[in-house]
């Protein structure tokens, strides 16, 4: 089961909920219990068994290594 990010209207929290994609109405809030809760639009992870040392090389161009024109800092 994935992992979602929910935001509740009743508290006003952002939480993640471990629940199943199709079935996550009803969810309740882990703040406050509320079943008030928006799915936010989030990114995700991944990663593979070779870890960095296969992730492709980064030539300088947003995005071409996943992490340039992100706006994020980084090293190579």
């Amino acid at each position: 089961m994935p992992i979602y990010e929910f935001h509740c209207d009743d508290c006003e929290q952002d939480s993640e909920v471990l629940v199943r994609s199709s079935d996550w109405k009803g969810t309740q809030c882990p703040a406050c219990g509320s079943t008030r809760l928006q799915k936010k639009f989030s990114t995700f992870a991944s990663s593979s068994a070779g870890g960095a040392a296969e992730a492709p090389a980064c030539s300088g161009q947003p995005r071409s290594c996943g992490m340039c024109g992100t706006g994020r800092p980084h090293s190579h």
